[in-house]
């Protein structure tokens, strides 16, 4: 969904037939500002900037996407009609706390592993119709995107191998249909499940809820026969785990909890 059409969509969605308020009120000229009551990694700059042009909004920034903030500091102040500002209220705030939320729980899966050199993937678990967004928040918390859909890269999971008779039949049709540009990233929950996938080509292999000491025999596997194959490792990645995990000599870690985990932090809007 275009940003313009998503942004329509939620003060649509909050003001309805119209905001009681602005029927009775007069307006004026005001400025208000949001303040951070608790710490986090900021991130929604993008769509703010965007309802300030829809909607005749004026910003002065004291932040930008991917910037740590404390509690007690003004983020922004936004000038403008006071009908339109107190319409877009929940909606501003919605935005920055649904995106500064994810931000700064991905950072802090960042910090973590930051001195492994290995990456930090969100996934396709995100809520219906947000995938974009929630997305665009992992990358200002540090993160890095896995696929955006079905369409960008060839993942065969488990369901899909079931369907599977002839791994390396189907390897060579998928090199003849699918874009050049497109890579295969196979799921495995095994050493020997991992060194099919390699054999039959695969670019990605994604060690599946293995333990560490078997994640680390697909590393030297991997290491010794195909080192241009990236490794994945997804499943029972936390706070407390991810940094153990990293240590195997992975290229990438995958979690779904930095975006389906990520608890709101507190910013309020206010009226100077």
């Amino acid at each position: 969904m275009l940003k313009e059409q998503f942004l329509k969509a939620m003060v649509a969605e909050d003001i309805g037939r119209g905001d009681l308020f602005s029927r009775i009120s007069t307006s004026k000229q005001i400025r208000a500002y949001i303040i951070a009551k608790s710490n986090g990694v900021f991130a929604g700059w993008e769509y703010v900037e965007a309802f300030a042009q829809m909607y005749g909004l004026s910003l002065e920034w004291n932040v930008e996407d991917g910037s740590r903030f404390n509690e007690g500091e003004k983020l922004l102040f936004i000038s403008g009609n006071s009908k339109t500002i107190l319409s877009m209220e929940r909606s501003i705030l919605d935005i920055v706390l649904h995106a500064s939320s994810i931000a700064t729980l991905t950072a802090e899966y960042v910090d973590a592993i930051k001195d492994t050199g290995v990456k930090l993937l969100d996934t396709r678990k995100t809520r219906p119709l947000l995938r974009e967004f929630e997305k665009y928040a992992v990358r200002c918390g540090g993160g890095i995107n896995h696929r955006m859909g079905l369409d960008d890269c060839l993942m065969l999971k488990d369901t899909h191998l079931r369907t599977i008779d002839d791994m390396d039949a189907f390897m060579k049709e998928v090199r003849q249909k699918i874009p050049f540009t497109s890579k295969v990233e196979i799921e495995c929950e095994s050493l020997e499940m991992a060194k099919r996938a390699m054999k039959a080509g695969a670019d990605i292999v994604m060690c599946d809820n293995m333990s560490t000491k078997e994640t680390k025999e697909v590393v030297a596997y991997r290491n010794k026969n195909y080192p241009h194959v990236l490794l994945e490792s997804s499943g029972n990645v936390t706070l407390d785990t991810i940094k153990k995990i990293a240590m195997t000599g992975v290229d990438a870690i995958s979690s779904g909890s930095i975006i389906h985990q990520a608890n709101w932090i507190d910013l309020s809007m206010k009226v100077e």
